[in-house]
């Protein structure tokens, strides 16, 4: 892999972030269709050095704001939403050695990700109690290092990457991150995501049996939640801002089909309407969806703000006000992104049904991201919050 480019600063950032998305959304639907792996489009990420803005500055990194790592992320995800999901987990990886990882973690990790290399994603489990019922497990030997057995599922980014944070339990039940390097003995990624949508995020299995792990890379994860915090909110904003991505990605396209593609209804062209684009119905519903459109994205951008000022004076008050911010933007971006990607035919005529266009990935790409973990719940804990002033849970889903 050849260097990274270092970015300076939020505006360059952006600025990459923007030209990518131009290029990946080229392919975007080619590579859904055929579920063709973005292995190009990932080292042109890492190349770019868009992996490596939130590395502290201390480090050499931009360290930029919440809101520039949003508007990353809503910029790839409206090119192709695949793609943006697949260093969501990197991000929050990052922020989990930024929190936990000593000096010497610290400058060798983020070394590595200045260089270019990418963090994936061994998390979730299938057939326990829930979410949070993780049953990997990382024992201890007599010569102080580790050893790891489980398997994972919904491993997003693992297939691509070059170190794989596991999430793992110890012999005292804690949670720790163990960071192990993809080619590392015992560890067997295995590609059968086959998701209706986000196809092309490899998003599949991780076996883990017997894997070495060096003391040196084993991160305490619990101690994150023992004080205020935002690393839900973090990864959380990273989920908004890719529903918000897929509600704008779907209405440019309605756009661009109904003003170059669709037929005006017959009705329509006898009142004197000679483009669909000039349909008074077909006008009112575009305008419904774009205030839908513009209200996740002002939420996306005031939560991502009201992560900015928590990390500069973190309290328990502040954090609780990130998490609720951010669980309203994501709550508001996700039910865009699956109304706008279903009215896009809605709008757009029959035409746009048809599978050569590859225009219904938009809508799978959206029901199937935004059931990473249930709206209702956050629903719940904004209400509780608005009420009674009770602050949000510290389990790092909000």
């Amino acid at each position: 892999m050849s260097v990274a480019h270092v970015i300076a600063d939020d505006a360059e950032a952006l600025a990459v972030a923007a030209e990518l998305a131009a290029d990946f959304r080229k392919g975007a639907a080619e590579r859904d269709t055929r579920r063709r792996l973005p292995h190009t489009e990932l080292e042109q990420l890492s190349a770019s050095g868009l992996l490596a803005v939130t590395v502290p500055a201390r480090f050499g990194g931009a360290d930029v704001r919440a809101d520039t790592l949003a508007g990353i992320f809503r910029l790839l995800a409206a090119a192709d939403a695949s793609l943006a999901q697949i260093p969501q987990s990197h991000f929050v990886y990052i922020n989990v050695l930024r929190r936990q990882g000593t000096d010497e973690q610290q400058e060798f990790f983020f070394g590595e990700v200045l260089a270019g290399k990418r963090f994936g994603n061994a998390q979730s489990e299938a057939g326990t109690q829930h979410v949070q019922d993780i049953r990997t497990r990382l024992a201890r030997l007599p010569d102080g290092s580790y050893v790891l057995d489980g398997v994972k599922h919904y491993s997003t980014g693992a297939l691509f990457a070059h170190w794989i944070p596991v999430l793992a339990r110890t012999d005292d039940d804690t949670l720790h991150v163990a960071y192990v390097p993809r080619d590392a003995p015992g560890l067997t990624v295995v590609d059968d995501w086959d998701g209706m949508g986000q196809r092309t995020t490899a998003s599949g299995t991780v076996r883990l049996e017997s894997v070495p792990v060096p003391a040196d890379r084993v991160v305490p994860h619990h101690l994150t939640f023992r004080g205020p915090q935002l690393h839900g909110a973090v990864a959380q904003l990273l989920h908004a801002a890719i529903d918000a991505g897929i509600a704008s990605g779907a209405l440019a396209e309605a756009v661009e089909f109904v003003r170059t593609k669709s037929r005006p209804w017959f009705e329509s062209a006898a009142e004197g309407h000679a483009t669909a684009a000039e349909d008074p119905l077909l006008i009112q519903r575009f305008g419904e969806l774009a205030i839908r459109e513009r209200a996740a994205e002002a939420l996306l951008r005031e939560a991502a703000r009201a992560v900015d000022d928590a990390r500069a004076d973190l309290t328990d008050e502040s954090a609780a006000e990130a998490s609720i911010a951010v669980a309203t933007a994501k709550v508001t971006a996700a039910e865009a992104a699956v109304e706008i990607a279903s009215a896009l035919f809605e709008v757009a005529g029959t035409r746009s049904a048809l599978a050569s266009l590859g225009l219904h990935r938009h809508w799978r790409d959206a029901r199937t991201h935004t059931l990473h973990d249930p709206a209702r719940w956050k629903v719940q804990h904004i209400g509780r919050y608005v009420l009674n002033g009770t602050k949000p849970p510290r389990h790092g889903l909000l």
